[in-house]
Parts: C-alpha cells; sequence; structure tokens
C-alpha cells in the first residue's frame, strides 16, 4: 500500500542515523492551528487529514494521537496502514512515551524536528522518555518526498485603523509597557495571529486563516518583522516602517537571535519557540560567558494574545457587520436547501451553494473553515468534511448540521445551525431543546470579575448532562477578528484553563449531542464579555450575543423550555429579523 511504502521509506532513512523511532507532530514552526502543505508529513505518511494529531514511527510500527473530534475519522482513513489509533483522554490510552517505551529498549535514539517541537516540550520529552533517549534532527522529508508542496508567500495587505480600531505604534507602546519590568527584552513572536494582530497585517498563506508566514521580535523601540519582503507593497512598508516597524528576511530570524546581546531578556511569548530557535537564540549566550535569562511570558496565556483577545469597539462594531451579512447568505440558503430537498443534492453540493451565496457580498474574503455540513449519522462526526469523492445526499428526514464561517475585511464569522428536515423522533426533539436549553443558559450567565470558562462549562452542558449524554469537546473557543476562527487564551470547556473571562473577549458558544451511527445536533453563536453591573460586592459580566441567525424552532419541545428561556429565543429570534431587515 501506498502509505505503507511512503513509512518505510522513512524508517530507511532514520536507520541510517541509528535512530529507532521518530515522533511526528501536525505542527509547523508556528505551532498554529493549520499548517501549509509542506508541513502536512502525517497527511502524507498515513492519509489521516486532520488538524490534530501525532504520530510515532518505529522500525517495526507506528500509532497516532488524536482527541475524540476525529476517531470516526481517523478509524476510516487509517484502515489497512498498519498505524494503530490512540485515542486522547480515553481511560487504558498510553502515552506517547508510555507506548514508545513497551516498544524499544534502553538506549534507543527517539528522533524529533528541531522546527516542529517547542523547546519547552522537547525539554519535557527528554525526561519522560528516559531511558530513551531524544534527539533533535533536521525534516527529513524533503529526500524522500517527492513533489512535496512549496512553501508560499503571497501578498500582504494592510488593514487600516477604521478597521482595527487601533495603530500599529499605539499596540507596540501598551506591550511595550506591559513587558517594561523586562527591559533591555527581546520578544519573540511566532503565532502568525500574534502578528498580523500586532502589526495590523493580513495575507493568504495559510488555508482559511488570513495569516503572513513570518517571525516577530519586539524590544523598546522598535519591532522586527521577519518576511518575504517582496510581497508586501511599497505603500504598506511605508506606512509599517512609519510605525516603527524593521523588516528582515523570512530565514534571517535564527542569525538574528544568534546575535540578541548577552544582556537582554529573551522572552518567548504563548505562540512558544522552536528548539532550533531556541537554541540558536542561546548560541551567542553560552559562548560568552554570564548571560540575561531566557524566560516565559510573564502573563497567562500571553500577554499579546491577551491583547488580541480584548477587541476594541471598532473590532467588536466589524463582527457585528460580517454576523449580518453572514446571516443574509445562510437564510438564502436554508430556503434553497428546502426547495432543493427532492433533487438528490449532496452535502458537498450544499457548500459550494452556501459560497455561492456568501460570494455575493463584496467583502467576503472565504471561508473561515472546512464547510462542516453533515446530513444524519454524519452530524455526528464533529468535524466532518464533505467532499466531491466522499459526500452524502441530503434526505428528507432528519437533522442536517451545518457548521460553517467566513472570512469579511471586517470579521471573522463561526455559526452552527441544525435543520430539521422531515419527521423527528420524539427522542431527537428532546435532544435538540437540551442543546437549545445549553446554548441559552450561557448566553444568560451573569458572572463577577476574575471567573474562569471552566466555573461557566456546567451551564451548557447541564441540560445535556440530565439526558445522560455528552459532547467532548469544548463549549467555547475564542474567534479572532478578521484572523483565526480558533483563537486563545480564553475558552469555556470542562478543563481547566486559569485565563479569566475579560470584557470585549469574543467566544463562540455551541453545545452539542452526538449519537455515533444516527445524528448530530448543535447550535452555535458568537458572544461577546461585556459589563454588566457594579455594586458594593463585585463587578458584574454578562455575554452579548452578536450572531444575526435566527434559531429554526421546528424541532424544539417547548415544554422542556422554562419562561426565561422561551423569552431569550423569542427575543433572539425577534432581534434577528430586525437586523436583516
Amino acid at each position: 500500500m501506498e502509505y505503507i511504502a511512503r513509512m518505510d521509506l522513512l524508517r530507511e532513512v532514520l536507520a541510517k542515523e541509528d535512530i529507532s523511532a521518530m515522533i511526528i507532530p501536525s505542527n509547523d514552526p508556528h505551532f498554529g492551528e493549520y499548517v501549509p502543505e509542506y508541513y502536512k508529513t502525517i497527511k502524507w505518511l498515513t492519509g489521516f487529514t486532520a488538524e490534530a494529531a501525532t504520530l510515532v514511527i518505529t522500525q517495526t510500527g507506528a500509532a497516532l494521537w488524536t482527541d475524540s473530534r476525529f476517531f470516526v475519522q481517523a478509524e476510516s482513513q487509517l484502515q489497512g496502514t498498519g498505524v494503530e489509533l490512540m485515542k486522547l483522554k480515553v481511560e487504558g490510552t498510553p502515552t506517547i512515551s508510555q507506548w514508545l517505551k513497551e516498544n524499544l529498549q534502553e538506549g534507543d535514539i527517539v528522533a524529533m524536528d528541531e522546527e516542529l517541537f517547542s523547546y519547552q516540550e522537547y525539554t519535557a520529552m527528554v525526561d519522560d522518555l528516559s531511558p530513551l533517549i531524544p534527539s533533535l534532527i533536521e525534516d527529513p522529508f524533503d529526500s524522500i518526498w517527492e513533489d512535496r508542496p512549496p512553501l508560499t508567500f503571497n501578498p500582504v495587505r494592510y488593514l487600516d485603523e477604521s478597521v482595527t480600531g487601533e495603530g500599529v505604534a499605539s499596540k507596540h507602546s501598551r506591550l511595550v509597557e506591559k513587558l517594561s519590568g523586562e527591559l533591555p527584552f527581546a520578544y519573540i513572536i511566532t503565532a502568525l495571529d500574534e502578528i498580523c494582530w500586532l502589526c495590523n497585517i493580513r495575507g493568504t498563506d495559510i488555508e482559511y486563516n488570513p495569516l503572513v508566514l513570518s517571525y516577530c521580535v519586539v524590544n523598546s523601540e522598535n519591532i522586527h518583522l521577519f518576511l518575504r519582503e517582496e510581497v508586501v507593497p511599497s505603500d504598506v512598508v511605508s506606512k509599517l516602517s512609519s510605525e516603527g516597524v524593521i523588516f528582515h528576511p523570512y530565514e534571517e530570524i535564527g542569525r538574528f537571535l544568534r546575535n540578541l546581546p548577552k544582556d537582554c531578556v529573551r522572552i518567548y511569548s504563548s505562540g512558544k519557540i522552536t528548539a532550533k530557535n531556541f537554541l540558536a537564540s542561546m548560541e551567542n549566550i553560552y559562548q560568552n560567558g554570564p548571560f540575561a535569562p531566557f524566560i516565559p511570558d510573564p502573563m497567562t496565556g500571553g500577554v499579546l494574545s491577551n491583547m488580541k483577545a480584548q477587541k476594541n469597539s471598532v473590532e467588536i462594531e466589524g463582527f457585528k457587520r460580517a454576523y449580518i451579512e453572514d446571516a443574509k447568505a445562510q437564510i438564502k440558503f436554508f430556503a434553497w436547501i428546502r426547495e432543493n430537498i427532492d433533487n438528490g443534492i449532496t452535502e458537498h453540493q450544499a457548500a459550494l451553494k452556501l459560497i455561492e451565496f456568501r460570494s455575493e457580498c463584496p467583502d467576503y474574503l472565504g471561508e473561515s473553515f472546512h464547510p462542516i455540513i453533515a446530513f444524519g449519522s454524519n452530524g455526528a462526526i464533529v468535524h466532518y468534511e464533505p467532499t466531491a469523492e466522499n459526500s452524502s445526499i441530503i434526505g428528507k428526514n432528519g437533522f442536517l448540521l451545518i457548521d460553517t464561517g467566513a472570512q469579511y475585511t471586517y470579521g471573522t464569522t463561526d455559526t452552527t445551525r441544525t435543520l430539521a428536515l422531515g419527521e423527528l423522533t420524539a427522542e431527537q426533539k428532546d435532544d435538540f431543546t437540551a442543546v437549545l436549553k445549553g446554548m441559552i443558559d450561557l448566553s444568560i450567565a451573569k458572572f463577577n470579575k476574575g471567573t474562569r470558562g471552566a466555573q461557566l462549562d456546567i451551564l451548557a452542558r447541564g441540560p445535556i448532562f440530565k439526558r445522560g449524554k455528552l459532547y467532548m469537546h469544548g463549549t467555547s473557543h475564542g474567534i479572532g477578528h478578521a484572523l483565526c476562527v480558533h483563537e486563545g487564551p480564553q475558552s469555556v470547556r470542562m478543563e481547566e484553563n486559569s485565563v479569566i473571562l475579560k470584557p470585549g473577549m469574543v467566544l463562540s458558544n455551541e453545545p452539542a449531542v452526538y449519537i455515533e451511527g444516527e445524528y448530530g445536533i448543535r447550535i452555535e453563536n458568537t458572544i461577546v464579555v461585556t459589563p454588566w453591573q457594579t455594586n458594593q460586592f463585585a463587578e458584574f459580566y454578562q455575554f452579548e450575543t452578536i450572531t444575526a441567525l435566527p434559531i429554526n424552532t421546528d424541532a424544539v419541545n417547548f415544554e422542556n423550555l422554562d419562561s426565561i428561556e422561551k423569552a431569550w429565543l423569542e427575543d433572539y429570534n425577534a432581534k434577528c429579523a430586525t437586523l436583516l431587515k
């Protein structure tokens, strides 16, 4: 089989260096959710296409670790490859270190690509793998991957303050103020969305994400931006230069880090830093005696990431405008679905039609993630992706789950609706209503300053728990402004996240029910943290819902909603109707 042959090619390369195994993450040097095709080595080796996995290959076997979103997908795509599926957070699943120790001998060498592991991850693996020996290596795939897709560097565009609400110099000044206790410092940024936000630039180097392949190093005087300057229009170069940005070639980041003054405090941002770049930044220090420390970001979740997460009023208005435009397209789409249900349309055809409707807006820039349009049992696959080759016909009875989002010049959207097509069972209606209750109950939450997302998660899960059911993914993720549809550091989920919720933070609100082999239900709005009231006890916040798409009530069992939930639903749909006139 093709994939087995490819893994054998890698084994041959490793064997020549006396390497017994290699750990391959679904990363690039910027540690983003989506990576360029150039770095999709797991896909090339195994055929597994999801964006979150770690593959381990030994000379005699292979295993892949992924989370619950991709269990069904992995079981299908890994068939016949000889790769064993390891289900994260499932009792009895060994860790990568445990599995390697069971399959290797003491002293065996385990390889890790120096550009795909953060230094922190690498040092942790050194401890975890003992008595095995971790070894950082250069990318081995160039020698075995014929026709490997090249890295692409596309034209960069600049976002005016009328869209961002703040100029680059102002953002730099605020960042320096927050880091001033570490002067002199070099704040090393690898996360592409942080760089794009700081420099008010956007691009198309990463699928679905308006990002620019780049690095950034900030000090008290300047922002040093590493990218392909030839793709930056001259007027943008002039504008950014006037705001304190100094341009460098993308490939020069290592040399720049090696030449940092030894008394400069090196700080790595929440985007982490590769083992390769960390060691480069320390090279000059080790050769020249005493040195300043290399420290992690001083703020939980990252200083820059927290700044980006708290949207200003201009950004929030951009979000609202984007959601109105998106709702207009989706309403046309829902009508098209119902009008064409007898014509044997597929999920993939439906996805293309929604893109067509969105494209009617001149400010539409593309989808913010692969459209998830899933009928019936496909809805139980959390990140199902219909394609022209693998797509079901949308039937006349059951649920059609539609989770899609778009990029507009002034905002990013992410919305899920589950349409009821034909007759439903009482069980299906009660499940739908439980998901709706959870979404509403989080929407109307009031909470005090200092609250963390994990403290609110039960509001969304509670009604679903009462039915003895469960969804394994988070309830809320952050959403970037004209940036990545998934961003941190904030979240609402069962697992603890010490980042507190602050005004201006934008999040999804998406409880769900999945019945494997039968159906999936998810209802998702976008909410923003806003002030509510301050009294003698505390400062309180609430959520404002900014999604403008009505919620269809065909599947609602109104007997299961209390009076507050009924009032919220009626009021929400009425507000949407007003916005969309």
